[in-house]
């Protein structure tokens, strides 16, 4: 596996890189960073030209301006998609990357061959948007509690602890106005390409975990109903990192859903 960086205008964008074949693009949640795909990395870089992102303000790639809307993370998203020249991609995204990975497909659809949408959200309730958005607004105050995200995320088997621990490291590594900027973005539009799904005609997985509260089973359903191609998977006693924690049943479904014809 190999670190890149790439220059975009005044942006440098930092990824991984693997394996060869149709390419493969990951774009992961809020907080996290390219690493957060390791399974699938290992997985799918057998048969696949991998890359992961690190979304802006995560990991090694430079923060969006603190206004930055989703808008904004999925232009970023296609500016690279179109720097990288690998022609149309496979692009899958988890969280805040669902939601960038369906605005790509709205907005620059010749861009992606199929796409993956990993516990993502759409249309929250009222009750669930003040949830969110109060939190955007502690970390814009310099607030960041590591310890409930955690909570929400993972339960106590073995596996979840295993991936916990990561994610804490990831959560406690992450710059912070980065995160704030990202997780106001993430706040603010689960509406804004909600309308879009069923624009979209290339192969859609959509997948949740079945316990996973914010990125709901019935989200799940809602949005895979709505594309021209699209196909639900919940999986059973999952929470939202279920990538993480049940890798062996999302790289199932997501390697069916390469194999679906383009």
């Amino acid at each position: 596996m190999i670190s890149k960086t790439l220059q975009l205008s005044n942006h440098r964008v930092h990824y991984l890189e693997v394996g060869q074949g149709e390419p493969l693009i990951l774009i992961h949640g809020v907080g996290m960073q390219a690493s957060a795909w390791y399974p699938q990395i290992e997985y799918f870089s057998k048969h696949y030209h991998v890359i992961a992102l690190d979304m802006p303000g995560h990991g090694q790639s430079s923060c969006l301006p603190e206004q930055a809307t989703l808008q904004d993370f999925v232009n970023w998203t296609i500016d690279v998609i179109q720097a990288l020249g690998l022609g149309a991609v496979n692009l899958a995204g988890h969280s805040m990357g669902s939601l960038i990975t369906a605005g790509v497909a709205a907005s620059a659809p010749q861009l992606v061959k199929r796409i993956a949408v990993l516990n993502g959200v759409y249309k929250r309730t009222s009750e669930a948007k003040q949830a969110v958005q109060a939190r955007a607004a502690e970390l814009r105050q310099g607030v960041i509690d590591i310890q409930a995200p955690l909570q929400r995320w993972f339960g106590n088997t073995e596996s979840d602890q295993s991936a916990c621990e990561k994610v804490k490291t990831w959560l406690s590594e992450v710059n912070l106005q980065g995160y704030a900027t990202a997780y106001t973005a993430f706040a603010h539009g689960d509406d804004t390409y909600a309308d879009s799904w069923s624009s979209i005609h290339c192969p859609a997985l959509v997948l949740t975990g079945e316990q996973d509260l914010n990125s709901t089973a019935e989200m799940t359903y809602r949005m895979a109903e709505q594309a021209e191609k699209g196909q639900a998977v919940v999986i059973p006693d999952e929470r939202h990192m279920v990538n993480l924690t049940a890798p062996n049943l999302v790289n199932q479904a997501m390697q069916n859903w390469l194999h679906t014809p383009a």
